[in-house]
């Protein structure tokens, strides 16, 4: 690290950093508990009798509720306090989990399912606008950030694993409720109000683009959002059955939530890396590189197994995870403090909308056609995806040269 570089972030305030500390640590809950789920519903199929279609279809309302709630998250965060809100965050989170855990049939669970992914919505419209306003945009925060949610994401199924085999699974969503429950008390407590700095924050984005080019880069953003959260929610949701039919057979559920960490680990060493290339290369170029390594992973992953298949979606893995982190720093680096929690809640509401949609082609495509099918259509998505960031990379190319683009203007 440079000495400019640790000198500004040895400029934050204590408050700023034990901030951005929680808000690392959000994250990694965050993904922790929307992908309790998806590992225990494996264990799920001989508790209930069904198939593995028709349960995890039950989640279809929580990661749908996961986007739709992303919308009044951030609009309440800009016009009251990101702080409470985040707040409620974790409390709700917490309050859902216990519920989970408590649930006497499936379809109470999949009424707490929802409501965990009600308040589960909260973070990232509420605490992306929260870590560019503190961070100032820094690369490497960003990636830590990103890094942790990662982690979080990878954690979720082996301990999940781990819980289930020796536990049960009601315990895999009550140990997670106890955490969330007390974070949010010590968030209360530890960090201060910040209601007051809502009609200060700034109305101008730090580059302007002409009202042409921002309408067309609104549409192209609509399609990445779209096209990002129906391949993330996909390949994560999907990931731990995947591994549990075409990487070996008759391997135990603590080896398929062991496997699925290792890939999921791999994404958070790109989002690492991910920090440092977006303070040296242009951020919509290294979007559209690492959305074409996305389109690679998950079309070689079609017909792969064994070895192979696992190294196919550890490319797919540093496509989907590295992708987060730019794409985080490109919508900041052209949108005003002072809307940003409505623009992440909008980026957010199509990500995580898109992921209902994703849980339910996953139970039809995996019933006609077993995962060549449901990789085959997630390729399909990869590769627009990838077509809009090469528009975005193209209609912005005159202005990302003139400004360094790791760090906003203050």
């Amino acid at each position: 690290m440079t000495t400019a570089s640790t000198s500004a972030e040895n400029g934050l305030s204590r408050d700023k950093r034990v901030s951005i500390g929680f808000l690392n640590w959000a994250h990694a809950l965050d993904h922790y508990v929307m992908l309790i789920f998806p590992t225990v519903v494996i264990g799920l199929e001989a508790v209930y009798g069904r198939s593995y279609g028709e349960l995890i279809a039950l989640s279809t309302a929580s990661f749908i509720a996961f986007g739709v709630f992303s919308l009044p998250a951030g609009w309440l965060a800009d016009h009251w306090s990101r702080r409470n809100i985040m707040a409620v965050f974790f409390i709700g989170c917490g309050v859902s989990l216990v519920a989970a855990s408590a649930s006497p049939n499936v379809y109470l669970l999949a009424a707490a399912l929802a409501a965990l992914g009600m308040f589960a919505s909260i973070y990232h419209p509420v605490g992306m606008a929260m870590l560019i306003e503190a961070s100032q945009a820094r690369g490497r925060v960003l990636a830590f950030n990103g890094v942790c949610g990662n982690l979080g994401a990878a954690l979720a199924a082996g301990m999940t694993a781990f819980i289930v085999s020796y536990f049960g699974w009601r315990m895999a969503f009550a140990v997670p409720a106890v955490i969330c429950i007390a974070t949010g008390f010590v968030y209360l407590w530890t960090v201060p109000d910040d209601h007051h700095h809502t009609a200060s924050r700034k109305s101008a984005p730090d580059v302007r683009l002409s009202n042409r080019a921002a309408a067309t880069m609104f549409g192209l953003f609509i399609l990445i959002a779209l096209g990002a959260g129906l391949a993330f929610n996909v390949i994560s949701v999907a990931l731990p059955k995947l591994i549990d039919e075409r990487v070996g057979h008759d391997i135990s559920l603590m080896v398929v939530g062991s496997l699925a960490t290792a890939v999921f680990m791999v994404g958070a060493l790109a989002q690492l890396a991910m920090g440092r290339l977006v303070e040296r290369m242009t951020p919509t170029v290294l979007l559209t590189l690492i959305t074409a390594t996305l389109f690679i992973g998950v079309y070689w992953s079609v017909h792969a197994s064994g070895a192979v298949l696992m190294a196919a979606l550890a490319v797919a893995m540093i496509g989907l995870y590295g992708q987060v982190t730019v794409n985080d720093v490109v919508i900041a680096r052209y949108t005003a403090d002072a809307w940003r929690g409505r623009v992440y809640a909008v980026r957010y509401f199509l990500v995580f909308i898109s992921s209902g949609a994703a849980v339910a082609s996953i139970a039809y495509l995996h019933a006609r056609g077993g995962f060549d099918l449901v990789l085959l259509v997630t390729a399909g998505i990869c590769f627009m995806f990838f077509a809009a960031t090469v528009g975005v990379a193209l209609l912005v190319a005159g202005v990302d040269g003139r400004k360094r683009p790791a760090v906003l203007a203050e």
